[in-house]
């Protein structure tokens, strides 16, 4: 039968015909879920040749329709088959669906079709919607996606998969919890009636199955679903499901949250801090009151589990928060426990701050001495360019020396022949100079001249003027050394004649 490619075809042929018999289609597709069942008894070699014919005849496509229509013993049927080309080759089938998917609109893809069979199962026990749950797990799986060189089958069909499916999957958990959008001023351990949750025991079990499904992704598929997940603000959404009256159901939405909170990831951290996505938990701790039953334990050891692992955003979220509605929840130290490492690590980071403030005041000393090292070294090398710039104006000196000179040598005159006699009196001053200084010599001798002061009662203005040599000298020595010029010698000349001179003026 399987090398009767005519007869298979033939099959497939009045299997999607819209024109078929219910009866007769019924028949048919019992036929391929015998024929498949059959071919578990094959070996590996000829099982795989088996499925390969049944992809290449148009299985795929064919069951598609056929998942689709209203007949349940049908659907089951397709199901059936679907499970076994699933557990053949995964990747077959995702191959064939993202193909599928650049010809076709998202309502008619076939996972879409599986999705929305789950969600519409009839079976109050949902039997259906969990064999269809279980295959969708095996088509998400990373673990079984192939990866070559040339393409990732993962990133590609994950790709695919939170783009055209995970809103159709997600579509009865949001419808469910949109009436929390008006809920946000709650108040920590309040107690909240259970209205926005569905109270029907199969829709309770299908929300879950769906959790349960988004809690497999969480594990694995870290980046697409935490994009999801913040975009859809998903975990909000989720935590709604705390006030079911169904026990099972407020457990996998805590253990929704409990997989985000066990991967430590800081993204998550600040969505749910930022949030105040602890409030609805602990609101259910609290209404839990004593019983101590499964609930209870749960949410013990989500909050167990923060202590445990240290994750510090969520503790000081948590103690800073909510510490008042715990601290009376005294049979376990779980909370105090918290307490205890938000204190320390507030402390420790106190103490850092200080550490940290000390090393820079100490290293704001040392930029001030340094500054004030530095100010001291300007000041030095201006007091050593400041003598230079104030003995400019000696460049002037000699000129006005000889001035004075020539206004002495006048003077001089005057008074031998104004005054009979001079005294011997007088003051004594001392140039000292280098001829080399003056005459490019290297001569280093230095000669001392006597001037004759007159007498007091003489002109005054000879007494200006040697008191002005004087502090012309004076100021002259204190700032360079002393200079020696021409003029000197001249005057050291007449000074020495000057005795012989004085008999004649007295006769």
């Amino acid at each position: 039968m399987q090398e009767d490619e005519k007869f298979l075809s033939e099959v497939f042929a009045q299997l999607t015909d819209e024109a078929t018999d219910d009866d007769k289609r019924r028949e048919l597709v019992n036929f391929f879920k015998e024929f498949c069942a059959f071919s578990q008894t094959l070996q590996p070699q000829n099982r795989d040749a088996f499925f390969k014919t049944l992809a290449k005849l148009g299985i795929l496509p064919a069951l598609e329709i056929v998942m689709g229509m209203d007949d349940l013993q049908v659907r089951s049927a397709a199901t059936d088959i679907f499970s076994y080309l699933v557990e053949f080759s995964p990747s077959m089938v995702r191959e064939f669906v993202m193909q599928e998917a650049q010809q076709s609109d998202d309502d008619i893809l076939l996972i879409n079709v599986v999705i929305e069979q789950m969600i519409c199962d009839t079976d109050p026990e949902l039997g259906g919607a969990v064999q269809l749950m279980g295959l969708l797990r095996t088509l998400i799986d990373p673990e079984n996606m192939l990866a070559t060189t040339n393409k990732t089958e993962k990133s590609e069909f994950l790709n695919f998969f939170y783009n055209h499916c995970m809103h159709v999957l997600t579509a009865p958990l949001l419808t469910n919890t949109s009436e929390d959008k008006c809920e946000k001023d709650n108040i920590v351990g309040s107690n909240k009636n259970s209205t926005i949750c569905p109270d029907n025991y199969q829709t309770a079990q299908l929300l879950a199955l769906i959790l349960e499904l988004l809690t497999f992704c969480v594990e694995h598929h870290t980046y697409h679903i935490k994009n999801y997940i913040m975009n859809k603000d998903l975990l909000r959404r989720v935590l709604v499901l705390m006030n079911s009256k169904h026990t099972f159901l407020a457990l996998c939405a805590l253990r929704f949250m409990r997989r985000i909170i066990g991967l430590k990831d800081e993204f998550y951290n600040r969505y749910i801090t930022k949030g105040n996505l602890f409030e609805p938990v602990i609101n259910a701790l609290l209404d839990n009151g004593t019983r101590y039953n499964l609930l209870n334990s749960a949410v013990i050891e989500l909050f167990e589990f923060i202590r445990v692992e240290d994750i510090k955003s969520l503790t000081a979220h948590i103690v800073e928060n909510f510490y008042k509605a715990l601290e009376s929840i005294e049979y376990v130290q779980t909370f105090k426990g918290l307490k205890t490492k938000y204190e320390q690590e507030k402390d420790r980071q106190n103490q850092k701050l200080n550490s940290n403030r000390f090393r820079r005041d100490a290293k704001a000393l040392e930029e001030d001495e340094e500054m004030w090292s530095n100010e001291d070294e300007e000041d030095e090398g201006k007091a050593v360019v400041a003598p230079v710039e104030k003995s400019k104006p000696e460049d002037d000196f000699p000129d006005s020396y000889e001035k004075f000179m020539e206004t002495k040598k006048a003077k001089e005159s005057e008074d031998k022949e104004n005054l009979p006699k001079r005294t011997s009196g007088g003051f004594k001053f001392t140039f000292s100079h280098s001829a080399g200084a003056a005459n490019g010599a290297n001569s280093t001798n230095s000669k001392s001249v006597v001037a004759q002061t007159p007498p007091a009662s003489s002109n005054g203005s000879s007494s200006k003027t040697t008191n002005l040599t004087t502090s012309v000298t004076a100021t002259k020595g204190s700032l360079v050394g002393l200079v020696d010029y021409p003029d000197d010698e001249e005057e050291d000349e007449e000074e020495e004649t000057s005795p012989r001179k004085r008999p004649r003026l007295g006769s």
